[in-house]
């Protein structure tokens, strides 16, 4: 992975062909205060350049936080519910009382994204979905 990518910020990787991931972005994208969080679909040059670099990721079908190591060292990777709390981490606000989350085990958690991830399909009506990112927020999404 480049590694000045990560320098600017996070990444936010989602499921490129999920109506569900998509509308999931649109919703992270309109209470991000701070604009510095990318957006890059897994099956893109730079999803596909991460998932090489983290081999523990194969078969991810996830949403996948990546930023840079606090140490300034290589990238770190959040999957499953840690991604979606750290999601409501940066996003703050009432978005943080999401962060109580971690006092459920991480074994539940994930066994309540992945029923979640399972049927996102068939959840709110979203089928597969092409994100077409607005003019003003374009800049924030890579290949």
């Amino acid at each position: 992975m480049e590694p000045h990518i990560l320098d600017a910020g996070p990444v936010l990787l989602y499921d490129g062909n999920c109506g569900f991931c998509a509308d999931s972005v649109q919703l992270v994208l309109r209470h991000d205060r701070r604009g510095t969080l990318r957006f890059a679909p897994l099956q893109g040059k730079f999803g596909r350049t991460v998932l090489a670099g983290h081999p523990e990721l194969e078969g991810t079908d996830s949403m996948v936080w990546v930023e840079r190591e606090p140490t300034g060292g290589a990238s770190r990777v959040l999957v499953r519910s840690n991604a979606g709390l750290r999601i409501a981490g940066y996003l703050g606000g009432p978005w943080r009382l999401a962060i109580l989350g971690r006092l459920i085990p991480r074994i539940v958690r994930d066994r309540i994204y992945d029923v979640i991830a399972r049927h996102r399909h068939q959840l709110m009506g979203s089928g597969p979905g092409c994100l077409v990112p607005a003019s003003d927020v374009r800049e924030r999404f890579l290949q």
